[in-house]
């Protein structure tokens, strides 16, 4: 599975990879990764994303503080009176919360960043995100087929004022996902998730859908 190029076994296999090497990542690929977020389904085909491809360590570290000022007041916290998620359990879920402080600490050491913004004016609905986390599924899946290693996130959202203005958007524009890139430190394997039976309904909400 590490080595296909089958997109079911790559789709099973894109792992948050939240721990990268320093390495540079070459033009050529970061392109194939943009190329492959913008055949993404997006509303009415506006293609309304902007994406920013960021290498500038200064800029990386102005969104970092905000990144892990809200580790420390939010997404911390939450993590140590959570529960392990479906599919996973107690040792493992130490293990994610264990790479999450990792990337916490190191976040703009990813050597390239791809910021996903649209152009949604002032007031941002609820269905903007629809036009632009497709994209981002892209990208994701892009990079594992490249043997690179990414992760969503979208917590220096918390702080989205100043972390658009660290990021020098113009008004208008706002950055609803941040893929840090690069080579992984450890291996790709099988994503951990709960059984189809845990979130699938059939027919009617609460009918359980039948697994094979």
């Amino acid at each position: 599975m590490a080595d296909s190029t089958d997109v079911f076994d790559i789709m099973h296999s894109t792992r948050a990879m939240r721990r990268l090497k320093p390495d540079p990542v070459p033009d050529e690929l970061v392109r194939k990764i943009l190329e492959a977020g913008i055949c993404a389904a997006n509303g009415g085909n506006a293609q309304k994303w902007k994406f920013l491809v960021l290498k500038k360590p200064e800029i990386k570290k102005a969104v970092q503080v905000f990144y892990k000022k809200a580790f420390d007041e939010v997404i911390g916290p939450r993590y140590a009176s959570s529960p392990p998620p479906p599919g996973s359990d107690p040792a493992r879920f130490k293990r994610q919360h264990s790479a999450v402080e990792y990337l916490t600490e190191h976040y703009h050491e990813a050597p390239v960043w791809i910021v996903c913004c649209l152009e949604d004016g002032p007031n941002p609905s609820r269905m903007s995100g629809a036009s632009i986390y497709p994209a981002v599924q892209n990208m994701l899946l892009a990079c594992r087929a490249l043997g690179l290693g990414s992760t969503l996130t979208t917590r220096h959202m918390l702080f989205d004022k100043e972390s658009d203005a660290a990021l020098g958007l113009p008004p208008g524009v706002h950055s609803y996902a941040i893929l840090p890139i690069g080579y992984p430190m450890g291996k790709f394997g099988p994503v951990g998730r709960g059984k189809l039976s845990e979130f699938v309904y059939s027919e009617t909400w609460g009918t359980p859908y039948a697994e094979a």
